[in-house]
């Protein structure tokens, strides 16, 4: 049985909901600091040093996500059965 649930609501009201914290300030914080350090980058090798700097937990927390992604992906894949032809 599949049941489908659509709820018409706004992104305000989905937060609420579910519980979930605003963060809307913090955010506000974060791109206003993006957004100043990046005024001041004249080169590719700059803007990358910056983005490491800025993400969450540096470069150690960019490595970290780009693991999980890859082994999600490597889980998601490995359950994967090609159909057979008949």
């Amino acid at each position: 049985m599949k049941v489908n649930v659509e709820v018409d609501c706004t992104p305000e009201e989905a937060r609420r909901f579910l519980g979930l914290p605003d963060v809307s300030k913090a955010n506000d914080v974060y791109v206003d600091a993006i957004a100043n350090a990046m005024k001041g980058v004249s080169s590719l090798d700059q803007l990358t040093g910056m983005a490491k700097q800025l993400a969450p937990m540096g470069e150690i927390g960019m490595n970290l996500f780009k693991q999980f992604m890859e082994q999600g992906a490597g889980a998601a894949m490995s359950g994967f059965k090609a159909p057979k032809k008949d």
